[in-house]
């Protein structure tokens, strides 16, 4: 038979197959283990209706001849005839596995893994040439398909049993390419383990060779062994799983010493079916904020592996679960860079997404104290979460987020807090610092604590930009005690209050202008009661998030601050003595603006100079 020359279109498609719609040599054996497979459980399917056809021993043998510099995939599948050889490989993307699926009765539960017929010809990524060997069950005739990838030829041969062999002659090295590392026992089997572990049937390689004598008798031993696990373990049933088979699983799996916090273990079944096990780890790994960190799950299709860190199929909000998602409904036979805009994978992305979120919604509920350990952990990538994206996804995470407390000092999610609220209280109120001790020194805090309001403890750097974009939380506004006006007073004390800055005036305007350089405005108030002043922040930037951008080097960007003077403090009595008995109080002022300053958390622009001034005033004080 003359050679064939595939048809134009053919050979475009099979130049870009080779060489672009796989950007990883190393599927080329998934590709033809995953059509192995096929074939042997299509011959599987036809015996239970041919009793002529027998489906015994169903296996996948490969075999590595470094000398040859040959790669050999065989099964003992339903095998091709003739026509089919012409067909399913002389025609570029014909899937001989669509058609017979096709064929079948609409209930039939066959499993066949290659339907878009494309994913053999990228073993042209690593061959020159490929010789396809098969005889057809109930035939005994054989056929070898050759081809260099420019054209095919197909031949008469002679096959003793029914199956596919597919020889693979390795192309030479490169400079950018060492293809001979193919032909390494070892680098097979670690490609069979990565990627086709959970194929169900068994697949072999050769591990040693060598003649046997016996009575001046020669016999050649082969011994093999089998090289992938079959059955992966989110595949079976979970009566039959111990949970010690799960934590052994992630622990190997994530090279982590602790077991996970929670496993989720489930099956979904509908347009998009697929299988799951998750993991969320007890511990936060030391690089989780870092761009470092790789997202620890991996997608499966029908137990073959399709890639790691798949992160087209989770939200990056929840990018902490590990494990595996395995669905029966995905393609296999084309590149992960068309996967990822499979419309398939977002549907499969939206119900990861909802169990993750409904099991943490039950942890809260149920299991408080693992909940608590997994949000210290994780909390503050929920809070990044519903701050990302403008808020976008602020409606599906927000009930999963809790904060610490002037109650108690424990963690409060935003329901209990709205459901604890008195009945006079408007706002749901919050105070940022560094830690929950720094906040709790805070002067601003004194005033909203004697009302018997809550306060939310803000230490996470992410917690400004969360309230700024969630702004509110059941028609409540989140409020920060550190700025602007909290509106707390009574009409009598707004009176009061009123009263006392028209009587101080001109101490206040003569204030005003000693600071004029350093704060917008200087107003007596009502919120302290111990200390003798404090600095807040108009509505737009807080003190606080002033702090978290100087760390991101965005150091334009600075608070409108105010600093407020308690009328009742006895420092405030005396610095009205002495304006009024005409003395400068220039340097009184601007020390009361410092205390405020390093209260609030920031830094003095003269630390030498704030020394200066206590040592003179100490000494004045002394003589």
């Amino acid at each position: 038979m003359a050679v064939k020359q595939f048809k134009t279109e053919s050979k475009r498609l099979l130049d870009m197959m080779a060489n672009s719609i796989y950007t990883n040599t190393d599927i080329f054996l998934r590709e033809l283990i995953s059509n192995a497979s096929d074939a042997l459980d299509k011959r599987h399917i036809l015996s239970l209706t041919d009793p002529s056809i027998t489906s015994e021993d169903p296996k996948i043998h490969i075999d590595v001849d470094k000398k040859n510099k040959t790669i050999t995939i065989s099964d003992n599948g339903i095998g091709m005839d003739k026509k089919e050889l012409e067909d399913n490989l002389g025609t570029i993307a014909k899937s001989g596995s669509f058609e017979f699926k096709s064929e079948l009765d609409d209930k039939s539960e066959a499993d066949i893994i290659g339907q878009f017929g494309v994913g053999f010809y990228s073993a042209f990524m690593v061959a020159d040439n490929v010789e396809v060997l098969s005889r057809k069950v109930n035939s005994d005739k054989a056929y070898k398909w050759t081809s260099d990838m420019n054209g095919y030829e197909i031949l008469s041969d002679k096959k003793d049993d029914y199956g596919t062999i597919i020889t693979l002659h390795i192309k030479d090295n490169t400079k950018e390419k060492k293809y001979d590392k193919y032909l390494d026992r070892n680098e097979i089997r670690s490609l069979v383990k990565k990627y086709s572990d959970f194929i169900r049937y068994p697949i072999e390689m050769l591990v040693e060779s060598y003649d046997y004598k016996e009575d001046g008798k020669s016999e050649k031993v082969e011994k093999l062994e089998v090289v992938n696990s079959m059955q992966p373990i989110w595949k079976k049933a979970k009566k039959d799983i111990k949970p010690e088979d799960y934590e052994n699983f992630y622990m190997q799996e994530y090279y982590d010493y602790s077991k996970p916090l929670k496993t989720i273990h489930y099956k979904v079944e509908g347009n998009t079916s697929y299988s799951a096990l998750l993991f969320i780890p007890s511990q936060r790994p030391f690089n989780y904020y870092t761009s470092d960190y790789k997202l620890g799950l991996k997608l499966y299709s029908r137990g073959v592996f399709i890639k790691d860190e798949a992160s087209e199929i989770v939200s990056d909000y929840f990018r902490f679960i590990r494990g595996v998602v395995d669905s029966d409904d995905l393609s296999l036979n084309i590149s992960r860079e068309i996967l990822q805009q499979d419309y398939q994978m977002k549907t499969l992305k939206k119900s990861v997404d909802k169990k993750i979120k409904t099991t943490l919604e039950n942890m809260m509920e149920k299991e408080r104290e693992d909940y608590e350990k997994f949000f210290d952990n994780f909390g503050t990538q929920l809070k990044f979460g519903c701050y990302d994206g403008f808020g976008v996804n602020k409606d599906t995470l927000i009930d999963l987020i809790m904060f610490k407390s002037s109650k108690e000092d424990k963690y409060v999610s935003l329901k209990e807090y709205v459901d604890n609220m008195k009945k006079d209280q408007k706002d749901i109120y919050y105070a940022s610092g560094e830690s929950m001790e720094k906040i709790k020194q805070l002067p601003q805090l004194e005033k909203v604590l004697d009302k018997g309001y809550e306060v939310l403890y803000f230490t996470d750097s992410v917690d400004e930009f969360f309230a700024s974009v969630v702004n509110t939380y059941k028609d409540k506004p989140f409020k920060s005690i550190l700025k602007g006006d909290l509106d707390l007073d009574s009409k009598k004390e707004k009176e009061d209050l009123e009263k006392k800055s028209e009587e101080s005036k001109e101490l206040i305007d003569k204030i005003k202008e000693i600071l004029k350089d350093k704060v917008s405005d200087v107003k007596l108030s009502s919120r302290l009661k111990t200390y003798p002043a404090c600095l807040v922040s108009d509505d737009m930037m807080s003190i606080e998030m002033e702090k978290v951008l100087r760390q991101m080097n965005q150091e334009g960007m600075k608070a409108n601050k105010i600093l407020e003077i308690n009328p009742d403090h006895e420092l405030f009595n005396a610095l009205k003595k002495l304006n009024d008995n005409g003395e400068d109080i220039s340097d009184y002022a601007t020390l009361l603006y410092e205390q405020a300053l390093l209260m609030a958390g920031l830094e003095l622009e003269d630390p030498s100079a704030y020394a200066l001034k206590i040592s003179e005033l100490m000494l004045k004080a002394i003589k």
